[in-house]
C-alpha cells in the first residue's frame, strides 16, 4: 500500500447548526487517482476547502506529506505543491493563453507585470512544452476568454503544472465540457498522473469518469463517509446506489 500524500482524520466542519463535514477520516495515497462522489450536500466541497486551507477545521487534523497543515493559509499549503481547481474556470479571459501560464508562475518568479513584459525564457519555453501537452500550443496567442470551456479547463491544468504541483484537487473537472471532450481530458488527467508524477483527488459526478479514471472512490452522504473502495465495488455497494447511485 502506497503511503498517504494527504490523511483527513476526524475532521469536522458545521456552519452555524448545519454540519457539512461530521469526522471524516480518509487518505489519499501518494501517487494515486482518488475520486470523491455522493450526493449535492454531502460534504465533498467543503472537505476540498478544508483540505487547501480555505476553511479552518472545526476539530480534526489533515496532512499533507507528513505535516500538518490543518492551521494554514491557503498559500502557505500552496507553496508546499497542493493546488486546486474549482467547478468554474478562472482564467484571465482577455489576456492570452501564454500570458495565463506566465502569470500562473509569477507567485514563485516574480511580479506578474514583469513575468508578462520581460518573461525569462526558461519560463516561457516551459509554458510551450505544457501548452502542447494540453493541445493548445497552437492557440497560445489566442485570449483564454475565446477558448472553449474544455480549452479553459484544459489552459487551468497546464497553468497549475507550471507550479509543478505534488496534487492536484480538481473540483468537477468534466463538468460542462462537451461530452465528446471527455474522453480527452480523461486521458490528460491520466498522463498528469503518470508523466509528472501529480497525485490528483478529485470530485466527479459523471459515474462513467470515475470508473474510467480513479483507482479509489470515497463516498460521502450528509457530511459522513458512507463508504470507499475501488470504483467496481463502490458501483456495486447497497449503500451507494440508495444514497447517490439510484438517484442518478
Amino acid at each position: 500500500m502506497r503511503p498517504a500524500l494527504i490523511e483527513v482524520a476526524k475532521v469536522s466542519k458545521a456552519f452555524g447548526g448545519v454540519v457539512a463535514n461530521r469526522s471524516l477520516s480518509l487518505h489519499v495515497a501518494e501517487g494515486s487517482i482518488t475520486a470523491l462522489i455522493g450526493p449535492n450536500g454531502s460534504g465533498k466541497t467543503t472537505l476540498f476547502n478544508c483540505i487547501v486551507g480555505q476553511h479552518p477545521v472545526d476539530s480534526g487534523a489533515i496532512w499533507f506529506g507528513g505535516r500538518e497543515i490543518s492551521r494554514l493559509s491557503v498559500q502557505r499549503i500552496a507553496r508546499l505543491g497542493m493546488l486546486r481547481n474549482f467547478q468554474q474556470t478562472r482564467v484571465f479571459g482577455r489576456m492570452s493563453a501564454l500570458d495565463n501560464m506566465l502569470i500562473s508562475a509569477s507567485h514563485r518568479n516574480g511580479a506578474w507585470r514583469e513575468m508578462i513584459s520581460r518573461p525569462p525564457r526558461a519560463l516561457v519555453d516551459k509554458a510551450g512544452r505544457l501548452l502542447e501537452f494540453v493541445g493548445l500550443q497552437a492557440k497560445r496567442h489566442l485570449a483564454a476568454g475565446s477558448l472553449s470551456f474544455g480549452q479553459q479547463r484544459l489552459l487551468e491544468l497546464a497553468m497549475s503544472l507550471m507550479n509543478e504541483p505534488r496534487a492536484l484537487l480538481l473540483d468537477e473537472p468534466t463538468a460542462g465540457i462537451n461530452p465528446t471532450l471527455i474522453n480527452g481530458l480523461i486521458e490528460r488527467l491520466k498522463d498528469v498522473n503518470r508523466e509528472f508524477g501529480v497525485t490528483l483527488f478529485v470530485i466527479e459526478h459523471n459515474m462513467r469518469v470515475v470508473m474510467d479514471l480513479a483507482q479509489h472512490v470515497y463516498c460521502l452522504s450528509h457530511g459522513e463517509l458512507l463508504a470507499d473502495g475501488p470504483p467496481e465495488r463502490i458501483r456495486r455497494d447497497p449503500r451507494v446506489i440508495d444514497a447517490y447511485l439510484g438517484a442518478q
